[in-house]
């Protein structure tokens, strides 16, 4: 005869079988006790809120068990907690694995390190080890936690000796210290700062020993700059291009010399990066368009203060890899890669494609202004190329057809005239270009030359210079 027994344990036991090997960071003994539900002829009682920053073991305690009884004392049963679908283990004792619950929260809400409530329910299966069987669900419950993270703030800006403006006549001058301005603010995604905690910012000292510390936006905007909440080097004068922040007694951190830097610190681990800013000539385009071999469209440094580079690139994805692609500031070295992780903002027709930079509109030619100080590219496809100017009355585009093998766009019998003419995309002036036949420029002056076929080449692949031929 077979006899019901007992294979859980009271709640009172339950707690102290714990205690020696885990600590009960979600039921301090001051708070009430949360409400139980049933689970077959035991219960579950939930903890109080689990603050998982508090948590140092393997294991957390997220309720209190007593087991349903079962009718075979010779099974012992194995539980689940199930969140969402998803089952995860947990022993008699109500503990779970402590990554597996903060994997969970973090891949459902994120790192936010607000109060989540999960509902939840426990299943007690019985195995005879060849076969299983569920033998109780509980009711549902709530398991309440926190995501362990620092402190975030929405936004930043940079103080220091860099911002400081010296009186000239009346001026007053600027306290680069005391006072913020949009240029001091560090540029940040479109994404909560915790899935995304990465701010930068680019600046320039013109004299060396330039110090800095970095404050809350909020500071900032309440006018408050040195509240709670600023943070720094921990070695006062510190000059190394790579450090830890903190905001326990910050202090201030030193660029040696002048220049131009680029300040990137991520707010997860509180690190900082400061980077030399040189801006090359010209940034390479690689990707699928040519395989991820050759680097020899390009786009052209346009203003060396921001980093902006302009230009059209023809992106294509022959062998079905995604039409993505990324700029090598020398071509052929994957050296200090331009990805797109270098971008906050993507425009247009540019997408961020998990590193890689992608279009959205198709194979074709693309005019792209790519900004490296603001973290900034946008992409505007080419639907139409047009050519308009006096010899039809500026009053329409003559339209050219794009030649893949020759990386041109070209048009026959146009009988363009030594009066004026431009180029111009989908119809309209936001993007023209004009001026010598050998150095095209965006904005340049009419073309003064007359012909009837005309070739345009505008990706940079066989020259340093947008251009045209003219026949």
């Amino acid at each position: 005869m077979i006899k019901k027994i007992l294979l859980g344990m009271t709640l009172l036991m339950s707690m102290v079988s714990c205690t020696e090997d885990y600590t009960d960071w979600g039921n301090p003994q001051s708070n009430p006790q949360e409400e139980a539900v049933s689970f077959g002829d035991g219960s579950v009682t939930p903890v109080d809120v689990i603050d998982l920053a508090k948590v140092e073991t393997e294991k957390v305690k997220v309720a209190s068990i007593v087991a349903p009884t079962s009718s075979n004392a010779a099974y012992t049963p194995n539980y689940k907690i199930n969140f969402d679908g998803q089952s995860f283990d947990i022993d008699a004792d109500g503990n779970m694995a402590t990554a597996e619950l903060t994997s969970y929260i973090v891949d459902k809400y994120g790192k936010r390190p607000t109060e989540r409530d999960i509902d939840a329910t426990l299943d007690a299966w019985v195995s005879n080890g060849a076969t299983a069987v569920k033998m109780a669900t509980s009711e549902k419950f709530q398991i309440k936690a926190i995501p362990e993270a620092p402190v975030i703030e929405e936004g930043y800006y940079l103080v220091g000796d860099m911002f400081n403006v010296e009186a000239v006549g009346d001026a007053a001058g600027v306290d680069g210290w005391n006072t913020v301005s949009a240029k001091q603010a560090f540029k940040h995604s479109d994404k909560d700062v915790y899935d995304d905690p990465v701010f930068t910012i680019t600046f320039e000292t013109t004299k060396a020993n330039q110090y800095w510390k970095i404050i809350p936006k909020k500071n900032g905007d309440a006018g408050n700059i040195w509240a709670a909440g600023v943070v720094g080097p921990k070695i006062d004068g510190d000059d190394s291009m790579t450090g830890l922040l903190t905001s326990d007694d910050p202090k201030a951190g030193k660029i040696a010399k002048a220049g131009k830097y680029k300040l990137t610190i991520n707010m997860m681990d509180y690190s900082y990066t400061i980077e030399e800013v040189k801006y090359d000539p010209f940034i390479y385009f690689i990707g699928a368009t040519d395989g991820w071999t050759n680097a020899e469209q390009k786009l052209a440094l346009v203003d060396a203060n921001t980093g902006t580079y302009t230009g059209f690139l023809y992106c294509a994805d022959p062998n079905n890899w995604g039409n993505q692609f990324k700029f090598q500031r020398v071509a052929g070295s994957w050296d200090n890669e331009i990805n797109a992780g270098a971008f906050n903002t993507f425009d247009g027709a540019a997408t961020n494609e998990n590193g890689n930079i992608g279009v959205n509109a198709g194979e074709g030619v693309y005019y792209f202004d790519v900004n490296l100080a603001n973290g900034t590219i946008k992409a505007t496809k080419v639907e139409t190329m047009g050519i308009i100017g006096g010899f039809n009355n500026w009053g329409g585009d003559a339209a050219m057809t794009w030649n893949t093998e020759e990386y041109c766009f070209e048009a026959t019998n146009v009988g363009v005239t030594a009066d004026g003419w431009k180029f111009r995309i989908n119809g309209g002036w936001d993007i023209n270009l004009g001026g010598s036949l050998n150095n095209l420029t965006a904005g340049g002056d009419n073309i003064a030359v007359a012909g009837n076929t005309i070739k345009l080449y505008p990706t940079r692949k066989t020259s340093d210079n947008i251009y045209c031929t003219v026949k």
